[in-house]
């Protein structure tokens, strides 16, 4: 399946980016003002903060030589563009610099279960073409990947990218634990033989640029955040599907813990349900309100249910046991967020994944569990909503994680030197 949606705020979510990458004094990591390097430069001109050769001398105290010296690598690496006359403070109009949002490529990459989800976007964040396909992740990452690869590339050739664009980074976004810094998946529960898993290295390899890779939650909840929240720094994305999970957005940034575990929500125990789970415990919260669990007790009252789309559609033609039972997943999921609003107090909570396609009943259920069990002042501002992105809130989160990558200063100052050494 083909598919291009519209940007959504292009020139918000290009400022925010560089707002974030320069630190809150305005200064660099040495201490400097920015701007002191190329990609500094480029945080600058990004973030809308100096646009024109003059405004990054006034800003950084650099000569006029040296910022013509950053301004006209960026442009020579096709980092930068530099077009129409900016306003006139007498004599001659100066030259206005941009962001160059389309001659770069960035993939994001969404592998869930039971599908996967390839999207090329700009490093605005707009998606420019997406394909999903069926495939089960418990066949094992050499097949899986392979499949990747070659849906990967098929959008490249299909989109020209080597004429028109350069692939700068791949984000990859998987339906369990990863250690971010390694970008390895650990112990993951519905992906046999991908424990430890080199997955940054199968693509490197392949595509000759970074990847990174993370839990498909909290791609979906950088996604969210900077897409359709980009307003609300404190975000918690939960994603009721298969399995459950929670994607931590905290002060604008994606929180993963020590080692990249934090937001696991589908092993914390509900109450004193007993529902054995595929963790090996009993009573998570998973295996009582998980699109599985609830699946196999549609079955055992003889409907046809193999996962979750199968109740989102008897939902929808009003079965009503697998009305009750959404709604009493929801409750059940409610009563763990309760704790989640109480202890980190988010202003958003958007809730997605399979089951979110029938929200009118699931968020009915949290919804009654949170302003139930939570404090009055942690849900004083608190709004829980349905996805705003939907379906491609994986691939598009995954892209966002790469997009921050390619254009962080270091990686922009990496990139320039490779680039001079080559030649």
């Amino acid at each position: 399946m083909w598919s291009a949606i519209e940007t959504i705020s292009t020139v918000a979510l290009v400022n925010a980016f560089f707002f974030s990458a320069l630190s809150s004094d305005h200064r660099s990591a040495s201490g400097s003002l920015p701007g002191q390097t190329p990609g500094e430069v480029l945080a600058l001109i990004g973030s809308g903060v100096a646009v024109t050769r003059a405004e990054i001398a006034r800003r950084t105290g650099l000569a006029r030589s040296t910022v013509s010296q950053r301004v006209d690598a960026l442009i020579a690496h096709g980092f930068v563009d530099e077009g129409s006359d900016a306003p006139s403070t007498g004599g001659r109009p100066p030259r206005r610099l941009a962001l160059r949002i389309h001659g770069h490529a960035i993939a994001g990459v969404d592998i869930g279960a039971s599908h996967c989800r390839v999207g090329l976007l700009d490093v605005s964040g707009n998606l420019l073409v997406a394909r999903e396909d069926p495939l089960t992740i418990a066949d094992g990452p050499e097949t899986v990947l392979g499949h990747v690869e070659r849906t990967l590339r098929a959008l490249l050739e299909a989109a020209d990218v080597k004429a028109t664009r350069t692939l700068r980074a791949i984000g990859v976004g998987v339906p369990g634990p990863v250690e971010f810094s390694s970008g390895r998946p650990v112990d993951p529960p519905i992906m046999p033989g991908w424990h430890h898993y080199p997955i940054p290295g199968f693509f490197e390899e392949r595509f000759g640029v970074r990847a990174l890779v993370d839990n498909d939650v909290n791609a979906m909840a950088l996604a969210e955040q900077r897409r359709a929240f980009p307003g609300t720094l404190h975000l918690l994305y939960l994603k009721v599907g298969t399995g459950i999970g929670c994607g931590i957005v905290a002060d604008g940034s994606i929180h993963r813990g020590a080692r990249g575990s934090a937001g696991d929500i589908g092993h914390i125990r509900v109450g004193e349900r007993d529902e054995p789970c595929r963790c090996g415990n009993s009573g998570c919260l998973e295996a009582v309100a998980g699109g599985a669990a609830l699946a196999e007790r549609l079955r055992e009252l003889g409907l046809e249910a193999a996962g979750s789309l199968d109740i989102v559609q008897l939902v929808r033609e009003g079965n009503p046991d697998a009305v009750r039972m959404v709604r009493e997943a929801g409750r059940a999921v409610g009563e763990v967020l309760s704790g989640l609003v109480n202890f980190f107090n988010p202003e958003t909570v958007v809730v997605g994944g399979a089951l979110a396609a029938v929200h009118d009943q699931l968020l009915a259920g949290i919804r009654e569990a949170v302003y139930r069990r939570s404090s009055p002042l942690a849900t004083d501002v608190l709004r829980i909503e349905p996805s705003r992105i939907g379906e491609n809130a994986g691939a598009i989160g995954a892209g966002t994680l790469a997009i921050e990558h390619a254009l962080s200063p270091a990686q922009v100052d990496r990139a320039l030197a490779t680039d001079a050494t080559a030649v």
